[in-house]
């Protein structure tokens, strides 16, 4: 079972112990963060849960139901009904439905309680795994673009909630 949780400030130690452990397998695919997010990590952390205050973003953990960290799930920059769809799902738990999932939740959760009528997401092109996921839940191609040097698209869904 997937479950999303808020961000909340109790949640560092867990979401850095995440981070860390992921850090190599993420740079696989996407950007590193750099050795500066993990040494500001506790300030960074204060900054997002500022922002999900005051509604421009919205940060999720995905846990397994139990407590366990499996992956984040991110609504940013949230104007005019609409926010980009952010995920990453740790190495443990990859394969296994539980980025469909989380973006499932996460869209029903963005129309019924965060009010937003539409998501788009990005992706390189090379990772088929997340555009797989993009697919299973209804986001649809709208541009071609090119992220961190790579070529890529971008999706929409629209009709959030259900």
């Amino acid at each position: 079972m997937v479950k999303l949780e808020r961000l909340r400030a109790d949640h560092a130690e867990a979401l850095l112990a995440f981070e860390l452990e992921n850090r190599e397998y993420f740079a696989r695919s996407i950007s590193d963060r750099g050795d500066a997010y993990f040494a500001e990590f506790d300030a960074l952390l204060q900054d997002r849960l500022a922002e999900q205050a005051a509604g421009v973003c919205h940060f999720h953990l995905v846990t397994d139901g139990e407590g366990t960290l499996l992956g984040r799930v991110n609504l940013v920059d949230v104007e005019d009904g609409s926010a980009e769809l952010g995920y990453r799902v740790g190495e443990r738990a990859a394969g296994r439905g539980v980025a469909t999932a989380a973006v499932a939740q996460v869209c029903r959760v963005a129309g019924a309680a965060y009010g937003l009528t539409s998501l788009v997401a990005v992706t390189t092109l090379d990772n088929l795994a997340s555009r797989a996921v993009l697919g299973r839940n209804s986001f649809v191609f709208v541009e071609d673009v090119t992220l961190i040097g790579r070529p890529g698209a971008r999706y929409r869904r629209a009709h959030l909630g259900h």
